[in-house]
């Protein structure tokens, strides 16, 4: 791919601990002008499709803004005046890399065009065949909208003005770009808009931006460290003579501009919810917002643990913005939504108070604006487009998921003490069943997707017996496959079939590409090759032939970007791509694999599968079945703790992830000198407290077991989860509602108070202190140690009285805050006093013997 430089970091074990941020274009504001020749007037209102209107102004410079029509005065976007909307420009990509963990810099910036013409808009109608053809998707309604015009860069640092005229400036310009924005309406609630470029036409040298290059005339070699060994590239010119520079655009020539800037209007007040699982904030305004799937990173800013992840592994604590699962989605305070289409990378960049400009690696840029009076209303709008997750079976919602490590009679052993103790069990994960390998970090798993049966003897009568007590048997896999000549036992090497049948990535050697993971290399599944899916969905079948019914499908981040595909696609976007294709191979099994059902077993909910993800891009929602957060520590913090688990949850919901949920207990712990992050039991049981309002109750004994507490721990860690578990069957009827809720709006089951009270100030400066199951639960977390009181927030918005469930206290001031009690066992939750699903669920703990 033209342009693009990237820096492997795998090996290199001694790093800054403050590694720098991902550095995007400038940002420089340009000028709009309105083409003389052009016949548009100074009011001017066009139809888009039958329900939107675009308005014309040129008065300040001119501007657009589009509402419906039905809210004619009221703008779903528009465009600032007299600043143009579409900029371009190139630019070098430089991406470093490093065990899943991603930054994306834009370097030698160059043809920054920032000025802008209008020069006409144009209404086509379906029998404007020649623009229609390839332009517009079936199913799109006319009349569309056509903007045309130029932008363009100056070669000279000159003020130019709204009234000026191209034929005086053309003297001036250094290059400029014919574009197209179009707007069609998809449905009742979006319009979509692409942006197309022409040819980059040079009139002269074009300027370079300074902080993107070197000093004129210095050259510097590019070592790439791949695996241990340094291969040299060739030498690239940064910036130096007339000639060099020549060189660098012939390199970048057949592209042309491949950066797209598209800028519009915002508030200073206005509130940014949503762009995927992201756990750090909820309110992204004043921010830059990096659109990559990547490792979300050991400590995300909290310290000292990310100072000592980046120390010893390039950038392994992450950030604020690193996330497995982002979207170019978002929706704000103002009841304004917008998200682009495609998988290219892009930044929303939010700092500025009166802009919101998203930058785009690409030529084109496709897109969609929604309109909603309400959160609610703008979810369903975009999840009606991207898709929902199927219903969830009412067994993997009827009781605890038991995540746990050990073989067979541990288990069983295990297992005993939960029915001793009346837990309620929906199903054991075993993510261990294909055996234990150990490496320089520890005991890992094998990956190498078939039953390890020297750990898990009798298996099959394991599975069998769990089954006769409704116990259902979950296990792991992902993408990636392990080379086996060491392991004992083995009865196959997938790794190997997979080389042999050429459905591995490769390399730009064309061997198979071995991609460092933790602390082994692995082979990664190429899903764009058109046999890779029917094979991984034979090794599914095996294992679901063995009685299994769920599984996690972990990874899915990872996919390098220098790797060499099947398909053939921008490496970069097939990144973005991977993690949805891997939930649609998964999804696409569970659906065959329910079509070969017949009669009763047919129609039995108790058969149906069930697998669920931490990676994920903006379709997602519609592949994966459930998603789960990932890897937080295992601490009170708020990057990467506890608090980040609230985050991931809220902030995912707005994108149409319905169904997610944290490991009970968090799973990353850190056990070396200075650098201690281990479980502690009360830890462990605030989490159990959280994870009972939440879609899943599943544990996960963390990446060192025997330094964190267990909910088999003793005898108080056991009665706590037991209780827990019965907290969380009690509101299992509200659960199956909202849960069908969600498959048919895309409503998620935990929410941000925002989309209930959306009018409330205070609740859109919410994080991780409160939140809402459906619309009938408020939850309080504790979430800080040794804290027993928390201080909830009672919204301003519907007339109701909130009732707390241990005591029967009443508060039915809006806008109030007060202290409550929760010492461990009693968080603070609340139910809508006399509404008929708090009276259930309180109905259904006096009965489980809890209240």
């Amino acid at each position: 791919m033209p342009n693009l430089r990237i820096i492997k970091k795998h090996n290199k074990h001694l790093n800054n601990p403050f590694p720098s941020n991902p550095k995007s274009l400038p940002f420089k504001q340009g000028t709009l002008i309105l083409n003389s020749q052009t016949t548009l007037s100074h009011h001017q209102i066009f139809t888009i499709g039958n329900d939107f209107q675009l308005v014309w102004r040129s008065e300040n410079g001119g501007y657009v803004s589009i509402s419906h029509k039905s809210q004619p005065t009221r703008s779903i976007w528009s465009t600032i005046p007299g600043q143009p909307f579409i900029s371009t420009a190139m630019a070098e990509t430089e991406v470093e890399e490093s065990r899943g963990s991603f930054i994306v810099k834009d370097r030698n910036v160059r043809l920054l065009c920032n000025h802008q013409t209008v020069e006409d808009i144009n209404v086509l109608n379906e029998k404007d065949q020649e623009f229609t053809s390839g332009y517009v998707e079936f199913g799109s309604k006319f009349p569309v909208l056509e903007i045309t015009g130029r932008v363009f860069g100056m070669r000279k640092k000159k003020n130019v003005s709204n009234q000026e005229k191209w034929d005086s400036l053309e003297k001036d310009v250094h290059s400029y770009v014919k574009y197209k924005l179009l707007f069609l309406q998809k449905s009742n609630g979006q319009i979509g808009f692409q942006i197309k470029l022409g040819k980059q036409n040079l009139v002269s040298s074009p300027r370079i931006y300074k902080g993107f290059f070197r000093k004129p005339t210095r050259t510097r070699r590019i070592r790439v460290r791949i695996f241990g060994s340094f291969l040299k590239r060739k030498r690239v010119v940064m910036d130096s003579s007339n000639e060099e520079e020549d060189v660098a655009m012939k390199d970048g020539g057949s592209e042309g501009v491949n950066r797209i800037c598209f800028t519009y209007s915002s508030e200073t007040n206005e509130r940014f919810f949503g762009f995927g699982e992201q756990f750090s904030h909820v309110d992204f305004k004043g921010r830059k917002v990096p659109i990559f799937v990547q490792e979300q990173g050991i400590g995300r800013g909290d310290q000292p643990i990310t100072f000592a992840a980046n120390l010893f592994s390039y950038r392994a604590g992450g950030d604020w913005s690193t996330t497995y699962a982002p979207s170019p989605f978002y929706m704000t305070s103002k009841m304004k939504s917008l998200y682009l289409e495609g998988y290219e990378y892009s930044v929303f960049d939010l700092t500025q108070d009166d802009r919101v400009q998203i930058q785009i690696h690409g030529d084109c840029v496709e897109g969609r604006i929604l309109y909603g009076n309400s959160p609610s209303e703008l979810i369903e709008c975009f999840t009606e487009s991207i898709g929902r997750p199927p219903a969830l079976p009412d067994w993997i919602i009827s009781g605890a998921i038991v995540g746990m490590q050990g073989g067979t009679d541990k288990v069983r052993h295990v297992w005993e003490e939960l029915e001793a103790h009346d837990v309620p069990i929906s199903a054991f994960w075993l993510q261990d069943w294909v055996g234990e390998r150990k490496t320089v970090i520890g005991s890992q798993l094998w990956w190498n997707w078939e039953v390890d049966e020297t750990r898990y003897h009798g298996w099959k009568q394991l599975i069998k017996d769990l089954s006769a007590q409704n116990i259902k048997m979950m296990t792991y896999c992902n993408p990636c496959l392990a080379p086996t000549d060491s392991k004992p036992y083995a009865k196959k090497n997938l790794f190997l079939e997979a080389k042999k049948l050429d459905i591995l990535v490769k390399n730009k050697n064309g061997e198979t590409y071995m991609v460092p993971n933790t602390a082994f290399d692995v082979g990664m599944l190429d899903l764009t090759h058109p046999n890779t899916a029917n094979w991984f969905k034979n090794i599914l079948q095996e294992m679901v032939d063995d009685g299994v019914r769920g599984w996690m499908a972990d990874f899915g981040e990872g996919l390098p970007v220098d790797a060499c595909i099947y398909s053939g696609e921008d490496p970069i976007s097939a990144h973005n791509r991977y993690p949805e294709i891997w939930a649609q191979i998964n999804r696409e099994f569970t659906e065959e694999w329910k079509n070969t059902l017949v009669g009763k077993e047919k129609e039995d909910p108790s058969e149906s599968l069930v697998f669920f993800m931490r990676a994920g891009f903006r379709n997602s929602p519609k592949w994966a079945m459930l998603f789960w957060e990932g890897d937080q520590m295992v601490s009170w913090q708020a990057n990467d703790g506890i608090k980040s688990a609230v985050v991931g949850l809220l902030s995912s919901g707005f994108c149409g992830y319905a169904f997610n949920h944290s490991d009970i207990g968090g799973y990353c712990a850190v056990n070396i000198p200075f650098f201690k992050y281990t479980r502690d039991e009360e830890l462990l049981l605030r989490w159990m407290e959280l994870n009972a309002f939440t879609t899943i109750f599943r544990t996960h004994e963390g990446n060192k077991p025997s330094v964190n507490s267990q909910f088999y721990s003793n005898e108080r860690t056991l009665s706590h989860f037991a209780r827990f578990a019965k907290v969380y069957k009690a509101w299992k009827f509200y659960r199956v509602q909202l849960v069908k809720e969600a498959s048919q709006r895309g409503l998620p089951v935990v929410r941000h108070l925002f989309l209930h009270y959306p009018n409330d100030d205070h609740v859109h400066k919410l994080t991780y202190e409160q939140f809402l199951v459906g619309d009938e639960i408020l939850v309080v977390p504790t979430l800080d140690k040794h804290k027993k009181k928390v201080k909830a927030y009672f919204p301003v918005g519907e007339s109701c009285v909130w009732k707390h469930i241990w005591t029967g206290d009443l508060y039915d001031i809006q806008g109030s805050e007060a202290y409550i009690e929760a010492p461990i066992g009693y968080p603070a939750i609340f139910v809508k006093d006399g509404s008929i699903v708090g009276e259930e669920f309180l109905r259904n703990l006096r009965e489980y013997k809890i209240l």
